[in-house]
């Protein structure tokens, strides 16, 4: 069984692949291997479970417990505790998006931006979603460029090339910055790195990062875009008032953007302040609206806009999620980090596999096998070694140390080599209808590109 997940895995992935030829929606396919993944699992339990270090551990709690009862009463337990965060998180998100996209929200910001320009336009929505993922997460800020982009750009294929550099950008931004991307987060919440050095030290990388394929997509990008829905053919076409718009626009983005000191202050997962905001914008859509004519307030209700949210990019984002618990629950992401301690002793090298890795492995159980891989070395700890090898390896996970900023730009860069390698990404295939095999063959090389000379970057700053 241990093998077998594997191929589902590598077959699931393949199919996702070639969506389009095999006529499946990749939300069915996603749902269906990660199932048949956890089902192989109960099915081998005995013999996968036994030799699992989290097992062993389970028993010396739980005496009596059988390897099925770890993996239904434990395992999957605690995965889909997880999985729910990021699911609650992402739908809350969306349907904030939404609420203020029906009111005509992004319509203020949308009249602030006056070229038409295709090229301009790429270089404003590429470093607007580079500098907002630091500070609001990269998964709601893409879903909230990618909604704005539709407002600009009617061709598909430039839309693709548009959505492709947000995830690009949003991967970018969200690395340098502890509260732009979760896997930053983990790295800053534990300890392993400071909010100041990550930024001081990432920030030059990650911009190169994103720069290479921007510079690249400019050469190829001509004309001008008809932008259709401007200042008062706008107005018209939504029931609402410049005041409304404001009210709703404020504390839907204003509220998200404050999220990461929500969960800093209370110490609650994220996806409870996303709730917190979703609810309030919801009471006060509801209040404003409550003397408009029937049509108009039934356009601008919740149940109308949740008809409009896209509920297949939850499924295959549950699918994906899935698929990844169940290859961390069967040990496979427990035997590479052993393999990494025992065969390869270069910082560099192992970031490399790390990120090469995250292209196909979502960034946040990466990040969360990865940082487990090793522990803070102590100063304290490294003084007391005599061998100089030994010392100058170990210096790179202290903390603020080499190892720790390398892997937050590593797993979260890393992630845009493939249009499935982050929660970006994978939101990015929903919503902009991106093809699994269109992001590689136009997306991948120049995301691989711009890892590799953000990456050299950093190596020649720190040393």
């Amino acid at each position: 069984m241990f093998y077998l997940i594997i191929v589902l895995f590598i077959l699931g992935y393949a199919a996702i692949a070639f969506e389009q030829r095999l006529a499946v929606d990749k939300a069915a396919i996603a749902l269906t291997f990660g199932a048949l993944i956890w089902v192989c699992l109960a099915l081998g339990s005995g013999t996968v479970c036994d030799s699992l270090p989290a097992f062993q551990q389970y028993l010396q709690t739980h005496p009596d417990a059988t390897a099925m009862e770890f993996l239904t009463g434990h395992g999957l337990v605690v995965h889909l505790g997880r999985i729910s965060e990021l699911l609650l998180f992402l739908l809350g998100s969306m349907t904030i998006v939404k609420i203020v996209d029906s009111h005509g929200g992004f319509n203020i910001i949308f009249n602030l931006i006056k070229t038409t320009k295709k090229v301009k336009l790429l270089w404003i929505f590429s470093f607007l979603t580079f500098f907002m993922s630091a500070v609001l997460d990269n998964l709601t800020i893409t879903i909230l460029m990618i909604t704005l982009m539709w407002k600009f750009i009617s061709a598909k294929n430039q839309r693709l090339v548009f959505a492709g550099m947000i995830v690009i950008a949003a991967n970018a931004g969200g690395a340098w910055s502890p509260v732009g991307d979760i896997t930053a987060f983990v790295l800053w919440t534990g300890g392993y790195v400071s909010a100041s050095n990550l930024m001081l030290q990432l920030f030059v990388p990650c911009l190169i990062c994103m720069l290479v394929p921007l510079i690249v997509l400019s050469l190829d990008i001509k004309g001008e875009t008809i932008v259709l829905l401007r200042n008062g053919h706008t107005q018209s076409l939504i029931p609402t008032t410049d005041r409304e718009r404001w009210m709703i626009l404020l504390p839907g983005i204003g509220g998200l953007m404050l999220v990461p000191l929500f969960r800093f202050v209370t110490q609650l997962p994220p996806y409870i302040g996303v709730l917190l905001v979703l609810g309030v914008i919801w009471i006060l859509a509801e209040w404003l609206h409550r003397k408009k004519q029937k049509e108009f307030h039934i356009r601008l209700q919740l149940d109308g806009i949740l008809k409009k949210t896209d509920i297949s990019t939850i499924f295959f984002f549950l699918g994906i999620l899935m698929a990844v618990a169940g290859l961390e629950s069967a040990g496979h992401l427990h035997l590479a980090g052993l393999f990494f301690n025992e065969k390869i002793h270069s910082i560099y090298a192992i970031n490399l596999i790390i990120g090469a890795l995250s292209s196909m492995v979502d960034n946040v159980p990466m990040m969360a096998g990865a940082a487990r891989m090793y522990d803070v070395v102590l100063p304290d700890a490294l003084a007391a070694i005599t061998d100089p090898a030994k010392v100058a390896y170990l210096k790179h996970f202290v903390a603020d140390g080499s190892f720790w900023e390398l892997l937050s730009y590593t797993v979260s860069n890393g992630g845009s080599i493939l249009i499935v390698g982050s929660t970006a990404g994978i939101a990015a295939m929903g919503l902009a209808k991106i093809d699994f095999m269109w992001y590689l063959k136009k997306m991948s090389l120049l995301a691989l590109s711009g890892f590799l000379l953000g990456f050299a970057a950093y190596y020649l700053i720190v040393s």
